[in-house]
Formats: C-alpha cells, sequence, structure tokens
C-alpha cells in the first residue's frame, strides 16, 4: 500500500484499485480509518485529536488526493502529498 504522507505519527496511505466510496486510510499507533474525501469515517477509528489533524490536512490537499485515487485506479505511481506542518 503506497504512502502518500506522513506527519505527527499519522501515515496515509491509498490502495492500488481500492474500493468505492473514493477515500484514503489513516494510521496512528494501532489504529486505522478509512477516511472519504468528505472527511467522513467510512470505516475503522483514530483518536480525536488524531482525526482532526487528518482532516485538517484533508481540506488542504483534497484536489491532490482525488488525483492520486484515479491514479491509484489505473495502478500508476501516487504522487506524494505535503504533510501538514
Amino acid at each position: 500500500m503506497p504512502e502518500i504522507s506522513r506527519f505527527f505519527g499519522i501515515v496515509i496511505y491509498m490502495y492500488w484499485r481500492d474500493h468505492p466510496p473514493m477515500h484514503f486510510h489513516a494510521v496512528y499507533g494501532e489504529f486505522e480509518a478509512l477516511i472519504t474525501l468528505d472527511g467522513k469515517v467510512y470505516s475503522g477509528s483514530l483518536p480525536a485529536r488524531a482525526l482532526s489533524l487528518v482532516r485538517e490536512w484533508l481540506a488542504l490537499h483534497r484536489d491532490q488526493i482525488a488525483e492520486d485515487w484515479t491514479l491509484a485506479a489505473a495502478r500508476k505511481p501516487l504522487n506524494p502529498i505535503e504533510p501538514l506542518e
């Protein structure tokens, strides 16, 4: 699963040819959540502070995440996305 970003101990991944809806995986320690592009938790969970940081990152990079989803569907290399600072 390709890593597309990493910040504050949170790692963001996206699978090639993943299932709809459009989403990414956020991993923080033993927690993992699938987050849709509207910021909803599709599956799993994250601690509140980590989820807040992921949603902040998502708001800044929504278009880039959607572009990576399209690349993943085509099994092409994904673009790294700037971390939250």
